[in-house]
């Protein structure tokens, strides 16, 4: 009884948190959007993660999150492999990407590969989206848990997720099937990982073997 409590408060801090920072992204202008995407990009492509990286696998932005296309073609420059997901059922599938004329509108409107050859890259380097974090790298998505089900079951891959620093937090709700980011780039600062992060994510995994939650 009390794990639903917490589980239907943190679905409602979830909720509202989401409402606030989709408005906050509605407030910015075109301008102000591409203008920090640009600035994230020049990070994330400082960082040794993506040196060391040979594949990356990034999301097609949508609606005003982090502009991707800026990375993408970064990787592309630098020799390096690129793909991006598509919605199949409850799963993500990733579609090698040569050239952005591939996308096209799917789940809920955000742009996916129409074609291309479906990849299975342990190592390569994801470039995650989300609605907000905090600075214990927590994460809140968009609720359909597709991320974390992928991450579980590719735990090789580096994890780095780009977003804008309104959409950093004082604190966001965690739930024991959450994974998080090992870094957050925004447009101001690079969030690592720390030691306490990583020692919560391995008590919420054992939560989540414990109840055998999937």
């Amino acid at each position: 009884m009390v794990q639903l409590q917490i589980w239907v408060k943190n679905m409602e801090e979830k909720k509202q948190i989401r409402k606030q920072i989709f408005a906050a992204r509605k407030a910015h202008t075109d301008a102000q959007i591409e203008d920090w995407s640009r600035m994230i990009a020049d990070r994330v492509t400082t960082l040794p993660e993506y040196k060391d990286a040979k594949r990356i696998l990034a999301y097609a932005d949508y609606n005003h999150e982090v502009m991707t296309g800026f990375i993408i073609e970064a990787a592309w420059r630098d020799g390096k492999e690129v793909a991006v997901p598509k919605v199949v059922g409850q799963d993500m599938v990733f579609y090698k990407l040569t050239d952005f004329a591939q996308l096209e509108k799917g789940y809920f409107g955000i742009p996916e590969p129409a074609r291309g050859e479906i990849v299975q890259w342990e190592d390569a380097m994801m470039v995650m989206p989300g609605v907000a974090f905090d600075k214990e790298n927590h994460r809140v998505g968009y609720g359909g848990g597709f991320y974390d089900r992928f991450l579980e079951k590719h735990p090789q891959v580096r994890r780095v997720a780009v977003a804008f620093e309104f959409q950093m937090l004082p604190e966001v709700p965690t739930e024991p099937t959450d994974i998080s980011p090992e870094i957050i780039v925004t447009e101001k600062s690079a969030y690592h990982l720390t030691e306490r992060g990583r020692c919560l994510e391995e008590v919420m995994q054992s939560i989540k073997s414990c109840y055998n939650l999937e």
